[in-house]
């Protein structure tokens, strides 16, 4: 089994976060690898595992990074892939995260989801790769539709609350 999508985060520290991704990704069986590199720390690991992805089958690239935010950025300048950044809450309340990995410059997109938002990460990648398998195509279909009738359950059970002065 080969992964389609690859998790990096800037420290296991961030796994709290983005393992969201990966139970999204695993629930959907979509195969994926998860590992932590820095930009800072380990720079040519990154520059190096960006420049293989395309090669090694990966088909998107979800990567969380807190407080300067930069490995989604050094991802995106080395790679032809889609990638999506995760601002991870770290210092700031997350907003020097969010910024660093939004304010990307033309020509290197990053695609942003909200701080902390590796769920979303994680569905935002099926839908990419969604694009061309039917399969996965027909588990976001099912997936969304749980949505709903959790909103619809949500507002049955909110109708059984009994107040005097309520109108519906």
């Amino acid at each position: 089994m080969n992964p389609s999508v690859s998790i990096i985060m800037g420290s296991t520290s961030d796994l709290k976060v983005m393992e969201k991704a990966a139970e999204f990704l695993d629930s959907i069986a979509i195969p994926f690898e998860i590992n932590a590199l820095s930009a800072h720390r380990t720079p040519a690991e990154v520059e190096k595992f960006a420049r293989e992805a395309a090669g090694r089958g990966i088909k998107v690239i979800i990567a969380g990074a807190g407080m300067a935010a930069h490995l989604p950025g050094v991802i995106a300048a080395t790679t032809p892939l889609p990638v999506i950044g995760v601002p991870v809450k770290a210092s700031l309340d997350g907003m020097d995260s969010l910024l660093a990995i939004v304010q990307m410059p033309p020509g290197i997109p990053v695609a942003t989801v909200a701080i902390d938002g590796a769920l979303n990460a994680g569905i935002l990648a099926a839908q990419m790769i969604a694009t061309g398998d039917p399969a996965i195509m027909e588990k976001l279909i099912a997936y969304k539709a749980g949505l709903k009738q959790k909103i619809v359950k949500a507002n049955e059970e909110l109708g059984a609350a009994r107040y005097h002065y309520r109108t519906n």
